[in-house]
């Protein structure tokens, strides 16, 4: 089979992720309680669909096929982790503050060149990589101009004094 060279169209985006959870009401905690979203719409005890600004749903959480069930083991396959962009350096502090107002362990927070990243898992061990975008004016440049990204340790203290701007 020949693949296609063409690219996607520009346009495209990534619109929502529906994630299996072993425990609704605990995700639901978790995601509205704890990372602020807001609950839209709610199927009984088996589906709820959380949102920012007021969206149809960005989060789709279900217990259809993994009610009382356990993370997926290490080595397996899946999704390595969700990622949810952040309108700004402030607001990204601002989840930081949540985080620790309610004993949500990080597993890292990393500055990409590119963009800022708090790491951790929600109730069900699924990856979430919370982060904000630099300007592309500030991105690591190669010297044929591709954005080059790198990993170094965010300074948390920075994050949370520029949530209190806010």
């Amino acid at each position: 089979m020949a693949m296609k060279t063409e690219s996607i169209n520009s346009q495209v985006r990534i619109g929502h992720v529906h994630l299996k959870v072993s425990d609704l009401e605990r995700s639901l905690r978790f995601y509205c309680d704890v990372l602020g979203f807001v609950l839209m719409q709610r199927w009984g005890t088996e589906a709820a669909f959380v949102s920012a600004g007021g969206y149809h749903h960005h989060i789709g959480l279900n217990t259809w096929e993994s009610l009382g069930g356990s993370p997926p083991p290490p080595g397996s396959t899946g999704i390595f982790h969700v990622a949810i962009l952040y309108p700004s350096r402030a607001s990204l502090g601002d989840a930081l503050r949540r985080l620790m107002d309610a004993g949500v362990p990080l597993d890292g927070a990393s500055d990409h060149g590119v963009s800022e990243a708090l790491y951790l898992r929600d109730p069900d061990g699924i990856g979430l990589e919370l982060y904000c975008d630099k300007a592309q004016t500030e991105w690591p440049r190669t010297p044929d101009g591709n954005a080059a990204m790198y990993t170094r340790p965010l300074d948390l203290e920075a994050l949370l004094r520029e949530a209190g701007d806010s």
